[in-house]
C-alpha cells in the first residue's frame, strides 16, 4: 500500500512537473517570503477550521468520514507504515497534488478563476468516498482545492499550498496512525 501510493503521488509530482514546463508554467511567479507565509498560514488554518465547521454543520456525514479514515488508519497499522514513511507520504502527496492539480491543470483549463473552480471539481472527483453517508467530505475536498486553487491563483505560488497541504496531511496521518496506538494501550 506504501509503496502504491508512494508511486501514484511521485507519478503525478512527475506528470505536473514535465505538463508545467512544456506548458511554461511557474511554480513561483514572484517570490516573496510574507505574502506566501501569510497564505501558507491562511490555508493551513483555513483547512483546519473548515473541519471544525464540517463537525459542527454536519455531524453524522463527518462522523462517517472519520469512521472512513479510521478505516484507512488500521490499514495503514496494518501494513506497518510507520510515523516516518507517514510523514514522507504526506509530503509526496502535499508535493504532487499541489503541482498536478493546481500547478499544472489549473492553468491548462482556462486558468484565472475557471480554472480554480474547474481543477478544483476534478481534484474532488479524484478523492472518491465509498459511503455515501459521508457525503460531505467530497464537499469538503471541493472546498479545499478552491483554497488551495486561490492561493495559487493569487500568490502565483505554489509553496504555500504545498506546505499547508503537506502539513494538513502529515497532521491526518499521525492521527490515524496514534488513535491505534492509544487504543491499543487503552
Amino acid at each position: 500500500m506504501f509503496r502504491f501510493f508512494m508511486l501514484l503521488q511521485l507519478g503525478l509530482v512527475l506528470v505536473g512537473l514535465v505538463w508545467m514546463e512544456l506548458a511554461g508554467y511557474t511554480a513561483i511567479k514572484s517570490p516573496d517570503p510574507l505574502r506566501d507565509s501569510l497564505a501558507f498560514l491562511l490555508l493551513f488554518f483555513g483547512l483546519m477550521g473548515l473541519e471544525r465547521l464540517f463537525s459542527l454543520l454536519f455531524p453524522k456525514s463527518f462522523q462517517a468520514a472519520e469512521a472512513l479514515h479510521g478505516q484507512l488508519g488500521t490499514l495503514m497499522r496494518a501494513q506497518g507504515i510507520s510515523h516516518h514513511q507517514a510523514l514522507l507520504l504526506a509530503l509526496v502527496s502535499g508535493v504532487g497534488e499541489e503541482v498536478f492539480f493546481r500547478g499544472a491543470l489549473q492553468n491548462a483549463l482556462l486558468g484565472g478563476w475557471p480554472g480554480v473552480l474547474l481543477q478544483a471539481v476534478v481534484f474532488t472527483a479524484l478523492h472518491p468516498v465509498p459511503d455515501r453517508r459521508a457525503w460531505s467530505y467530497p464537499l469538503f475536498i471541493f472546498l479545499g482545492g478552491l483554497m488551495f486553487g486561490s492561493a495559487y491563483l493569487l500568490t502565483g505560488s505554489l509553496l504555500p499550498g504545498m506546505l499547508a497541504h503537506y502539513l494538513h496531511n502529515a497532521r491526518g496521518f499521525y492521527e490515524l496512525l496514534d488513535r491505534g496506538e492509544n487504543e491499543h494501550h487503552a
